[in-house]
């Protein structure tokens, strides 16, 4: 066997090869490019013969660099950079630091603890797509709640009554027709009810337009508001335009790039199995499965599963303390799809809904028994994916006294 560790950087990789017996072989850096992996290729057939003998460790698992990695035929480990800082003290208590040095020390963990790894999962080509658009449209959501807290910030700051015509959302689109047709309080005032009516058409609603309307109406022309000067309220208006114009635009992109992860999500075979579930919809599913991904041999228990999703707790016990806490080191995109789909499941399932309110009963708080619904969501997933089954709501909760009639 021939053993890599493999300190990758934007630019560069630096490589130890090493033999059975720990010593190095080769040690060498490679650029980031075509020209850097056929070198690598070359360096190892020229002590291995055999692909399948080539066991690389590495911090990440994805990019082009690791996915030729997997294609040559090497079995590559993808170490999590806090055990290998963790792994790097046992033998450097001064905490001395270099690439090579890490290099030679991953090509070491995967020599002697590989054991304790699990190889990079095989996912399809398929599932590799939906991960990289379910990514991006979750980054895209969480820019928006950004910019959503801009544009509050900004209206408070002149503009108090916008806020209570619009409430929470300010990323509706009728708040952000109305604020860019009416940026200023005067404007807004000044809107009539067929104006009001037409700046929500247009924004695209399509019901209870007059209802709406003189909601907004009544809202906008409140009195008690303080006011700013000129000067500041023109220059506020300029810059809740700016962003009014950044949030439509990120609107348009959702909506979007929604749309095409909600098809390529159902194309997917496991999709039918994701969507039998209470609580999961085309997006969190498409999450979910980008997430999780779907090699077959990727989870050994179910606990695994529940482990990698960060809902399962983690248990500190030493001498006479004992503590059950929840999990900070986890997936936060998966994580945050399944609390969706226990929130979910509390009104599509009524096992689950049983099963909740019997952990709140226990003086569970809201946020421990949706982490526990989710965490037995995902256990029941793992089983309904092991048996190419789909789910059945009298199998996950039958057993349970607190089910429902």
């Amino acid at each position: 066997m021939i053993f890599v560790g493999n300190d990758w950087a934007a630019d560069h990789h630096d490589v130890c090869v090493m033999d059975e017996q720990g010593s190095v072989l080769a040690s060498r850096r490679l650029p980031n490019d075509a020209g850097g992996i056929t070198v690598l290729h070359q360096m190892l057939a020229g002590v291995c013969q055999d692909a399948g003998q080539v066991i690389v460790g590495i911090e990440t698992d994805h990019g082009m660099w690791a996915a030729a990695l997997i294609g040559a035929g090497y079995q590559v480990y993808a170490i999590n950079p806090l055990s290998v800082r963790r792994y790097r003290d046992r033998h450097h208590l001064a905490g001395t630091k270099s690439d090579k040095a890490d290099a030679k020390l991953l090509a070491d963990l995967v020599r002697t603890d590989r054991h304790n790894h699990r190889p990079v999962a095989t996912d399809s080509a398929e599932v590799a797509a939906i991960t990289v658009m379910a990514r991006a449209h979750q980054n895209l959501v969480w820019m928006r709640a950004g910019q959503q807290n801009v544009l509050r910030a900004q209206l408070c700051a002149y503009y108090p009554a916008a806020i209570e015509a619009f409430g929470e959302d300010l990323a509706h689109h009728d708040c952000l027709s109305v604020l860019l047709r009416a940026p200023t309080p005067e404007r807004g005032a000044r809107m009539s009810l067929s104006a009001l009516r037409a700046t929500l058409t247009r924004g695209g609603r399509q019901r209870h337009l007059d209802e709406r309307a003189r909601q907004i109406q009544q809202s906008l022309r409140a009195q008690g508001h303080l006011h700013t000067s000129p000067a500041s309220t023109a220059a506020y208006a300029a810059t809740v335009t700016a962003t009014v114009n950044l949030l439509i635009s990120l609107n348009t992109q959702i909506s979007d790039l929604q749309t095409q992860l909600a098809q390529s999500f159902r194309t997917h075979p496991d999709a039918e199995i994701y969507l039998s579930l209470p609580g999961i919809g085309d997006i969190t599913g498409a999450r979910m499965l980008g997430e999780f991904g779907d090699d077959p041999e990727r989870y050994a228990s179910a606990k695994c599963r529940k482990n990698y999703a960060g809902t399962s707790p983690r248990t500190i016990a030493s001498g006479k303390s004992h503590a059950v806490l929840a999990r900070h080191i986890r997936n936060n995109r998966l994580t945050d799809a399944a609390l969706r789909m226990a929130q979910g499941a509390l009104c599509a399932s009524p096992g689950a809904r049983a099963y909740y309110d019997h952990l709140k009963t226990g003086q569970r708080s809201h946020t421990q028994a949706l982490r526990a619904l989710a965490n037995r969501l995902i256990g029941i997933l793992h089983g309904c994916l092991k048996t190419r089954t789909r789910y059945d709501e009298h199998t996950a909760w039958g057993h349970r006294n607190t089910l429902p009639a």
